[in-house]
């Protein structure tokens, strides 16, 4: 299942952003099975993982970013969120999100955070 990121923009430094993740062709029962992860790709850097949340909701994240972002998920919609809070320039990147084992990438959202 290809999973779509949204919900990317400019923010300045010390700023928050909620991203979003949608499986819009996922069953809703197959969906909640999934474990979802958060990956990020900044200029001239390999893709890393950021945050991710299991089918039974356990959760994990990046120490770069523990404190800061929050991973959550709501079945009933399909999707999974990634709340950003006290953001620096060096969370700019493209935001990916996946299923676990990595599938096929979807489409990206782009967050800039810069003053």
């Amino acid at each position: 299942v290809q999973l779509q990121a949204s919900g990317g923009g400019v923010v300045q430094p010390g700023g928050s952003l909620r991203l979003s993740c949608a499986a819009p062709r996922a069953i809703f029962s197959v969906f909640r099975g999934y474990d979802i992860d958060w990956y990020r790709q900044g200029p001239g850097n390999e893709r890393e993982l950021v945050a991710g949340i299991g089918s039974g909701g356990t959760t994990n994240y990046a120490e770069s970013v523990k404190g800061r972002f929050t991973i959550s998920r709501d079945n009933s919609r399909k999707k999974v969120f990634l709340q950003m809070n006290s953001l620096k320039p060096e969370d700019t990147a493209i935001y990916y999100c996946n299923i676990r084992p990595v599938g096929d990438w979807g489409q990206g959202t782009l967050v800039t955070v810069s003053s």
